[in-house]
């Protein structure tokens, strides 16, 4: 009677191990992934790398987040009053629209043009918000001339601040609160693993090159090399 008792008891223990691992199993599965970082497509690296030198304040992450903000990384994005990967308005981009590519053009659908235009643009509404309340502090200048990209430098001027407008609002707080900090993360953990690799390459012993050891012992004994032969 005891052996009965103990067998029901270990199967009992065991169909609920079961049951536990299964719902463990399930939960995992149907658990939110953590979503994955932002990145900067390979192909667009160089141009906003070299873009974010243009002026202090601006960097790689905030250039990254305002262009995905802009149009997602799409080159022939157009929202019908914004053309390219950068989102100029034409009377916007006669004004400040660049040859970055060294073509000999301007032209806002390319993004080696477009995006060293959007940093040059950055930096001269930096320099416009500088007379408007907030702007003392990097992050107030930051979430003023992005306003000003958005809206325009004369609406920002007006509202003395970020104007009342609901698109600007959202394209500010998407930028400084969202898309940002994930591309500060994201260039970082790129920034990491570059130098690992450059870690990796210079800890690589390099090969020294020999020459193999000459069979004439004419040479061995004089201490000349052999005459050079042509290898096929």
């Amino acid at each position: 009677m005891l052996t009965r008792a103990a067998g029901m008891v270990a199967a009992f223990v065991a169909g609920l191990a079961l049951v536990v691992g299964a719902i463990l199993v399930v939960r995992h599965l149907t658990a939110p992934s953590k979503p994955e970082l932002p990145v900067i497509p390979e192909n667009r690296r160089p141009s906003v790398e070299s873009a974010a030198r243009a002026c202090a304040p601006l960097s790689v992450p905030l250039l990254a987040a305002q262009i995905d903000a802009e149009s997602g990384w799409r080159p022939d994005a157009d929202s019908g009053h914004a053309q390219g990967i950068s989102q100029f308005s034409p009377a916007t981009w006669k004004e400040w629209g660049q040859d970055g590519d060294g073509d000999g053009k301007a032209d806002v659908w390319e993004p080696r043009d477009a995006i060293p235009s959007q940093a040059r643009y950055m930096c001269h509404l930096y320099d416009v918000v500088k007379a408007v309340p907030g702007s003392g502090t990097r992050t107030g200048a930051t979430r003023l001339a992005l306003a000003a990209y958005n809206a325009g430098p004369n609406a920002v001027l007006r509202a003395r601040g970020i104007p009342e407008i609901l698109e600007t609002r959202g394209y500010v707080d998407k930028i400084m609160n969202d898309l940002l900090p994930k591309y500060r993360k994201s260039e970082e953990k790129y920034r990491r693993s570059e130098a690992k690799h450059a870690g990796r390459a210079s800890a690589s012993p390099s090969v020294p090159s020999s020459a193999p050891p000459s069979s004439d012992p004419s040479a061995s004994a004089s201490g000349a090399s052999p005459p050079a032969t042509r290898q096929p």
